[in-house]
């Protein structure tokens, strides 16, 4: 049923890459709401080595994840990818991360590995994978996937800089616990170069 798996493999990249969308788990350290994100788009994750993963972080409705891998002594993560075909399959990716701002050198040297051309790049999420687990997901519903849901891209294009700046200083300030969140200086999404 469930094993442990040494490294992100050309097998296992062959099955993540073949994923159209994955699950983010955080938390706080000490009480607090943990936290689970599905993310879509398939060009926002990339396999950048054996040990090592990344995906665009773009504006959603929450800071959460952010927020506590900015927690001091914190920066638990795990990405869950799960199979909905007939093929049934679950990795979850356990790790620390961090958040790379677009406004950094990292960010740019990090950024061919994505489609950059979406709107609304809050940050790259980079995760050191510690451990690596697949199970059986025979719970898991067959499923067949339409598309991708443009509806991000689409809301993101219409916000102006002023909207932009409003999200950053107030939505996106700090999570539901209180945790902080972005900081008042993080670029606008106009300034990230794609």
């Amino acid at each position: 049923m469930a094993s442990e798996i040494d490294g992100i493999d050309d097998r296992l990249r062959t099955f993540i890459a073949a994923q159209p969308m994955y699950f983010v788990a955080s938390a706080p350290l000490d009480g607090g709401h943990v936290n689970v994100s599905p993310k879509g788009y398939a060009d926002t994750f990339a396999v950048l080595d054996d040990h090592t993963v990344a995906y665009l972080d773009l504006f959603g409705s929450g800071i959460e994840t952010v927020a506590h891998l900015r927690q001091e002594g914190n920066r638990r993560i795990t990405v869950m990818f799960c199979s909905f075909t007939r093929n049934s399959k679950i990795v979850r990716l356990f790790g620390t991360g961090r958040m790379v701002r677009p406004d950094t050198p990292e960010f740019e040297a990090l950024k061919g590995h994505f489609n950059t051309a979406h709107i609304g790049i809050r940050a790259i999420i980079v995760i050191d994978v510690e451990r690596i687990r697949d199970s059986c997901g025979y719970a898991v519903p067959y499923m067949t996937l339409v598309d991708e849901r443009p509806v991000l891209d689409k809301r993101a294009a219409r916000r102006d800089d002023e909207e932009w700046a409003d999200r950053i200083t107030n939505a996106n300030a700090a999570s539901i616990d209180g945790l902080p969140g972005l900081d008042a200086d993080h670029p606008l999404p106009s300034a990230v170069v794609r």
